[in-house]
């Protein structure tokens, strides 16, 4: 597959570990390109660089004390391009926290854990599949 065929994912997150693992999972499928950062301001920074996919830790505090945290960055992403959707990541389970994301326009929410990559495989596919049909939907309407 050649680059420019490939997916481009940032990946944004303070805990250096798990960037790198989960920069290895997706590196390790050779149909993404992954740009990583340990804060919000690094990912903002290099949006001019067009990723296709944002996945966003919900905290970013623990490099930094005056970080900017995850929702004030996804705020700064869809400032710039309400389009590029973002998946919020956190090891909190709890609802309160999801539903934030989602009010301030995430994609979706996956809690830190075992699986996931798996949920985050999946949400890309349907992040893709939605963009497919919804580009064959505006094909149709315009020639009605």
């Amino acid at each position: 597959m050649e680059t420019n065929d490939k997916i481009k994912i940032f990946l944004v997150d303070d805990d250096a570990l798990f960037l790198k693992a989960l920069e290895i999972e997706f590196l390790s499928l050779d149909s993404f390109e992954i740009e990583t950062y340990a804060n919000g301001e690094l990912c903002i920074e290099n949006l001019n660089r067009k990723p296709n996919i944002i996945i966003l830790d919900y905290h970013l505090d623990g490099i930094e004390d005056n970080a900017m945290n995850g929702v004030q960055t996804l705020d700064k992403i869809k400032k710039y391009d309400a389009e590029i959707p973002v998946i919020m990541l956190s090891s909190q389970d709890k609802i309160d926290v999801a539903v934030k994301c989602m009010h301030h326009e995430a994609y979706d929410y996956v809690v830190k854990s075992e699986t996931a990559f798996l949920r985050l495989q999946k949400i890309i596919n349907s992040i893709f599949f939605y963009n497919k049909i919804r580009k064959e939907l505006k094909w149709y309407m315009e020639r009605m």
